[in-house]
């Protein structure tokens, strides 16, 4: 089933290779009729979630200038701790005493675009800011025991990941702009994200791809911003599902090969929430010649639309 779900790879720290102790494993993490409470879960989220935000901050190769960052922004909504990550990340990294820290949570899958405008807007208020952003989502802590066959595939769906990115005033990389959100009426239903007693519990509606492709195609412009579709080189969509990027390449009838690396990174990755449509925007910076201009666009509970433009520097 997952595959048919356009995924052929998800990690998580669960995996015998990651992150968490071995004796953690044994005889598993999730047992029949014993799969664990919230409380045990948070508790790998709270030993582990740190280290991996610190492997992808260590991927932007900060060595002898973290001093300079004045602004660390985290977005998770798979797990709580106080101390926040955001002070457990500063802590690991050495960060300076008065950084200015902020948490993007609970905002699902959607979460990656409010931490970027927050992002963009702060150094647009003050050019000398240099701003880090960091998502992680540990998705497969949240694995439910149930008969339930939606609720089963729902998880197929979903992997860990994180990402890390720094936002400055200076001309390279991809240059953001325009931000809008439009949330979707009558959709509150669609996806849900609770705290429960064994995890946290997802509800994801069979009518979301639907739902989203709907309202494309009646707000056009709430995304092409005036332009066609075919004028934009770069599309980095948040790849809830196969479903999802069917729906979005579905509205605005674009060529097959335009939602490529959104589909790479789902079919090597799956779902990873509020990382990503990073993971896709990683992409693209690495590929994107100068000039070029793109599209970000993810989803999430309410259900929202969370789009910005971007140009290649």
């Amino acid at each position: 089933m997952a595959r048919r779900a356009g995924i052929s790879h998800r990690y998580s720290v669960l995996h015998k290779d990651g992150l968490v102790e071995a004796q953690s494993q044994k005889p598993g993490f999730y047992r029949r009729g014993m799969f664990p409470g919230t409380a045990q879960r948070m508790k790998i989220y709270a030993d582990h979630a740190p280290v991996l935000a610190e492997q992808a901050v260590r991927h932007l190769n900060l060595e002898g200038r973290v001093q300079e960052i004045t602004h660390l922004i985290v977005a998770s909504c798979t797990g709580f701790v106080a101390p926040g990550l955001d002070q457990l990340l500063a802590a690991r990294l050495g960060l300076r005493a008065d950084l200015q820290r902020t948490m993007v949570g609970f905002m699902g899958c959607a979460a990656a675009v409010p931490a970027l405008r927050l992002a963009q807007a702060t150094v647009l208020a003050d050019p000398k800011a240099r701003v880090l952003v960091v998502n992680l989502e540990l998705c497969t802590l949240h694995m439910q025991e149930t008969d339930e066959l939606e609720t089963a595939l729902t998880f197929l769906l979903f992997g860990d990941g994180a990402t890390a990115a720094l936002v400055t005033t200076e001309p390279h990389g991809l240059a953001l702009e325009d931000f809008r959100t439009m949330t979707i009426p009558d959709s509150e239903n669609c996806i849900t994200w609770h705290v429960g007693d064994h995890g946290f519990v997802m509800h994801l509606s069979g009518r979301v791809p639907s739902r989203i492709a709907a309202a494309l195609r009646a707000h056009p412009d709430f995304v092409l911003r005036g332009e066609s579709a075919r004028g934009l080189p770069l599309w980095a969509v948040h790849g809830g599902g196969r479903s999802v990027l069917d729906a979005v390449e579905g509205a605005f009838e674009l060529d097959p090969s335009v939602l490529a690396p959104s589909r790479a990174v789902l079919d090597m990755h799956g779902n990873m929430s509020s990382a990503t449509v990073m993971f896709v925007l990683a992409g693209m910076l690495r590929t994107a010649q100068p000039g070029q201009r793109g599209l970000a666009i993810a989803f999430g509970p309410g259900m929202v639309t969370e789009t910005f433009r971007f140009i290649a520097r």
